[in-house]
């Protein structure tokens, strides 16, 4: 038998619903982690590129909220919740992401819910209930997975149901900030063949601040979701899955910190990180739901049969404060609107040395929205709309010839057709606000058009390939080498200011490719008791797409010469970008109940080319984003035995985070002088270097019915940024500009209770 041959992909569906959920990586090295990152089932000490998973269970030990706590356990990644909302998604992997989250951008690491991939980044800050296990993909994916992705990808899988069975979970939280969290997730088997489950959660909390101007809470949560899925298994070798889910977050709208005094001086900077004098107004809405049909048959024992199809929708409504203080300087009231159809069907084939997946994808997506800039102080409205439509067709194929019992190869490539058209409108109107927005307003005058894009498009297409090598060293060793592409097609700039590039934005910006390399070795030492996993990559990034915003004095428009009365949006292909580290993850069992863990990235990024047609190579004015040099994490899981009356569970981490840039223009702090409305200087708006200590302790009965966990959370209280807004270095935008601050959770004390069945 081969030392690494992956388990056989015609029981694979089987295995998944049997197994139990998958340990953090290496985290518990009495039990095998078994995760799906090439689309079957295997060890993941088989598994020839770099991913970190996470079991469900697991995060409930630690206390995790949402999908952002996977960043504390995954090196080299950035997962957080965007500026101005809690439940939009900012995730960067290897230094590749994308930080905007308006329509015409895509992400660049992919967020799949049950092998479904999420279009859009609103609504993409799952919290954790009914999870199987969260997998994270670091590199490339494209030949293994629907829609290809240039930076990696998040799996969030959820928990398959019980077809012999009922089982009823519950749980409450309550905790610092007025938290009261009510999760409750079931499935009952209606025959031999066919089950029915669902899950439901309601996260409620006060805010972190409040908004000193309207009196409500500043950094709350509002959310509710919901999840159905029906199972059917007429033969053990046909299974057929519907699933169903909803969310809708009504949190606050987050109007930021801002670190500069009104341009007056008569409006202070808040004292507390958390608090706001924003204007706009509170009310926020972000609605997502989606339903898929997965169907699995077995022809027989070595080919598998698959079909994924789904269907998503999500509708936004949002005030942004950029100002951050009660006039209405610089203000945008936003909706934005997103649908999308995806069918995926795939064919998995093991027997004997050879294993793999091969497939097709479609999508079909419209994303649409609607924005006033309301620079008050200069009695201008820019407004701003759009749709863009993407179609996506790709194949692809991916496998794994066993050439020895220790030796492997894995060939993988895929051809991407990609397809965008959009429409780009911007109007100016005097006054506050536009009718095209909101057509009560009947105080402005306008419109002025500045830019009416219809019916533009391109079409990327693009063959990328992967090669990798893999050999078990011995029993408990694996190294590898791999290659991979990535490619992200090119778009439209929803912002375009046709008025200000004379129309260069009408050809948009082109597509970008990334060029992977790695080398790994997995294994396990000291009779199994120490497992761990070292990565080293280098990626070669050529034409990054960078977005640039930029306020600028636009002659044809009203206001004093020189001053800013409008905004300029570019992107940037950039020429070149190397990115290049190290990453470790590793678990030591020291005792049957002991296990110390510990995660570290390296990355050195740096944007090395960006051509300009007048000034030449202009690179060192640019900085890679979301991306810090080090991070880190050391944890440890102690179990103690109640003898009788249960046991517990002890659990303790410290997390570093080095410091980095937020957007891809550095932001030090500005000197006095050198910005005309703040003449004595600004603070830095990027984060310094920071570390969060959490613990835990949780017990569970004998018969394991019932838990009760406390948690800590950033129990020495960082206030870190993790987001931003700067229109105020080196040129301000409306007379009070924009320069303020998001910050991650404060500290937090949690008390949860769960009930099994």
């Amino acid at each position: 038998m081969s030392i690494h041959r992956s388990l056989n992909l015609s029981s694979s569906l089987l295995v998944l619903a049997a197994i139990a959920s998958a340990a953090p990586v290496y985290a518990q090295v009495q039990d095998e982690v078994v995760v799906t990152a090439q689309r079957r089932v295997q060890s993941i000490q088989d598994v020839p590129l770099a991913v970190t998973a996470v079991s469900g269970d697991y995060l409930e030990d630690i206390g995790a909220v949402d999908i952002t706590d996977v960043q504390k356990l995954t090196p080299n990644a950035t997962i957080e919740a965007a500026r101005g909302s809690s439940s939009t998604l900012i995730a960067f992997i290897r230094g590749v992401g994308q930080q905007d989250p308006v329509w015409g951008f895509e992400p660049g690491v992919g967020i799949y819910v049950d092998d479904v991939y999420i279009a859009r980044p609103q609504g993409s800050v799952l919290d954790v209930f009914d999870v199987e296990r969260i997998e994270v993909l670091r590199g490339p994916q494209g030949t293994l997975y629907g829609r290809n992705t240039i930076g990696g990808a998040i799996k969030y899988v959820t928990k398959s149901l019980n077809m012999e069975a009922p089982e009823l979970k519950a749980r409450v939280n309550v905790g610092s900030y007025g938290q009261f969290d009510q999760i409750v997730s079931g499935s009952v088997p209606v025959s031999d063949t066919f089950a029915l489950g669902a899950a439901i959660a309601n996260y409620k909390r006060n805010g972190f601040g409040e908004n000193l101007n309207t009196g409500a809470d500043h950094y709350d949560k509002d959310v509710l979701s919901a999840r159905l899925s029906a199972e059917w298994n007429p033969t053990s070798t046909f299974n057929l899955r519907l699933a169903g889910d909803y969310t809708q977050d009504d949190s606050n709208a987050k109007h930021g910190h801002r670190l500069l005094p009104s341009f007056d001086g008569t409006i202070a900077v808040t004292e507390d990180e958390y608090d706001t004098r924003a204007g706009l107004g509170d009310d926020n809405s972000v609605e997502t739901k989606g339903v898929s049909l997965t169907a699995s048959w077995d022809v027989n024992d070595a080919l598998t049969f698959k079909s994924i199809t789904a269907y998503r929708e999500g509708e936004t409504v949002t005030p942004i404060d950029f100002d951050a203080l009660p006039q209405n300087d610089f203000d945008v009231p936003a909706v934005y609107n997103d649908e999308q159809f995806s069918q995926e069907f795939q064919v998995l084939y093991s027997n004997d040395r050879l294993s793999g997946v091969a497939g097709v994808y479609y999508l079909d997506g419209t994303a649409d929205g609607a924005f006033d800039t309301i620079l008050g102080g200069l009695g201008l409205t820019v407004y701003v709309a759009g749709e863009q439509q993407k179609e996506n067709l790709s194949a692809y194929a991916d496998f794994t010839y066993e050439l020895t019992d220790r030796l492997g190869l894995s060939l993988g490539a895929r051809y991407t057709e990609d397809k965008s058209i959009a429409d780009v409108t911007r109007e100016l109107w005097l006054g506050a606000g536009s009718a095209s927005f909101d057509p009560s307003i009947t105080t402005s005058t306008g419109p002025i058009p500045l830019t009416g894009y219809t019916g533009l498009e391109r079409k990327d297409n693009e063959f990328t390939p992967r090669i990798a090598l893999d050999y078990a060293l011995s029993q408990n060793t694996n190294i590898y080498a791999s290659f991979s592409q990535g490619f992200k097609a090119g778009g439209f700039d929803p912002r375009a200011n046709e008025s200000a590039d004379l129309g260069i934005s009408r050809a948009g910006f082109g597509p970008e490719t990334v060029d992977s390399y790695e080398v790994g070795v997995k294994g396990a030492l000291l009779d199994n008791r120490l497992t761990y996993a070292l990565a080293g990559f280098m990626s070669d990034y050529t034409d990054q797409q960078i977005t640039v915003q930029t306020a600028i004095y636009n002659p044809a428009l009203p206001g004093a010469v020189g001053t800013p009365n409008d905004f300029a949006s570019t992107v940037l292909n950039a020429g070149k970008s190397e990115y290049k580290g190290l990453e470790f993850e590793s678990a030591l069992h020291l005792s049957e109940n002991f296990t110390l863990n510990a995660m570290a990235g390296y990355i050195d990024a740096e944007i090395t080319e960006v051509n300009d047609a007048s000034l030449g190579n202009i690179a060192d004015l640019y900085v890679p984003q979301n991306t810090p040099k080090i991070t880190t994490r050391f944890g440890f899981s102690y179990n103690y035995d109640l003898e009788g009356m249960g046991g517990l569970l002890f659990t303790g981490s410290a997390s570093y985070r080095d410091e980095y840039h937020l957007f891809n223009v550095a932001n030090p702090a500005f000197a006095a002088g050198t910005n005309p409305s703040f003449p004595d200087g600004g603070p830095a708006l990027d984060p310094t270097s920071y570390t969060v200590f959490d613990l835990g302790v949780n017990w569970t009965s004998e018969s394991g019915r019932w838990d009760f966990g406390i948690y800590g959370r950033n129990l020495t209280d960082e206030r870190a940024r993790v987001a931003g807004y700067n229109f105020a270095h080196p040129a301000p935008l409306g007379l009070d500009s924009s320069y303020s601050a998001f910050y991650r959770a404060p500290r937090t004390v949690t008390a949860s209770i769960g009930f099994n069945y």
